[in-house]
């Protein structure tokens, strides 16, 4: 394999707030041969995903954060190309860890899932049929727990995850309440059969999403943060349960000390007045839940219980601004890099 080269995207520095292009390089180096329980991959698609963000930063999180001058790190949906262990052979599609480049040599232990009978697109892997369509089934079964007559509100609700889980809830017959950033967005919102889409740039939006929840919030599934938490608040009913996905909208201030006054004392004392359940978590944390999801996951597209809008980008070399894009929620719906070869 050697005189194959692969392209990859390597972390350069650590970014300070938000990141930009000095933060990553493009480079080309020679492909080595699998050793004995590898598999070398060419990566066909990249999952862009905002916890990457995450691992451009050191400290303490749930994973190890990418090291300087390694492969930035993600979902990849990949042909086998030569194998070294028994359970892959040379041609098999599968989803693995392959990273930002066209090639990825791997343990064959670490690959996800063979894709060799996948009746769907294969970027639905990375997806509606992947980590985040997971994440939204997997938080709302173990922690949101959407009851009929309930009223579940989701921000970021034109992603994979938030519009997953706007259509799950509304499948076990919860009220919904989708928020997103832009007419286009709230509009695709209602085509899911979101009851109301609302759009968080617009004027007066806590007072809309006031009025869009006259009961009050049973569920709120957190993809955000920022002012949409701040609109939420007021309006969570005793024994709400908020499954916490994700903050991006503070991603690029960590270590900061952000402005305003502290209003963790009072939120600690509305959690314990309203018996709210607020749970942070990782989609691995429920992995028991995988092969279910996958039979009702692939039932539900089948159907078209399910719908799912993809953002695909070409080319590796437009990774990176695309990633930037998707930090400012400038994508519309998964966002997916088809990479060439």
């Amino acid at each position: 394999m050697s005189e194959l080269l692969n392209t990859r995207i390597v972390l350069a520095s650590r970014p300070r707030g938000e990141p930009d292009a000095s933060n990553l390089r493009l480079e080309r180096v020679p492909i080595a041969t699998p050793g004995p329980g590898q598999v070398l991959l060419r990566n066909r698609y990249l999952s862009l995903d905002p916890y990457m963000r995450g691992r451009m930063d050191e400290g303490r999180s749930y994973s190890p954060p990418v090291a300087i001058d390694d492969v930035m790190e993600g979902r990849t949906v990949a042909e086998v190309l030569a194998s070294e262990h028994p359970g892959f052979s040379v041609g098999d599609q599968v989803v693995a860890t392959g990273g930002w480049q066209t090639y990825a040599l791997v343990d064959g232990d670490s690959v996800t899932r063979k894709l060799n009978r996948l009746d769907l697109p294969l970027s639905t892997a990375l997806g509606v049929y992947g980590m985040p369509g997971f994440t939204a089934y997997a938080g709302l079964h173990e922690i949101g727990k959407p009851q009929p007559g309930e009223t579940l509100v989701v921000a970021a609700a034109s992603g994979p995850v938030g519009a997953t889980v706007g259509q799950i809830a509304k499948m076990q017959g919860a009220r919904t309440v989708g928020i997103a950033g832009g007419e286009a967005k709230r509009s695709y919102l209602e085509s899911l059969g979101f009851d109301v889409a609302l759009d968080h740039r617009a004027e007066n939006f806590a007072d809309r999403l006031r009025a869009a929840v006259p009961d009050g919030i049973d569920v709120y599934f957190e993809n955000v943060g920022g002012k949409v938490f701040d609109a939420v608040i007021p309006l969570l009913n005793d024994f709400a349960r908020i499954p916490v996905c994700g903050t991006i909208a503070t991603y690029n201030e960590r270590g900061r000390v952000l402005p305003g006054p502290d209003r963790l004392p009072g939120f600690f004392s509305q959690i314990l007045r309203q018996r709210l359940t607020v749970r942070g978590f990782i989609q691995r944390d429920f992995i028991h839940l995988f092969p279910r999801f996958l039979e009702d996951m692939g039932q539900w597209l089948r159907d078209g219980r399910v719908q799912y809008r993809e953002d695909i980008v070409e080319g590796l070399e437009n990774a990176p601004e695309a990633f930037f894009g998707l930090l400012k929620g400038r994508n519309f719906g998964k966002l997916v890099v088809k990479l060439a070869g």
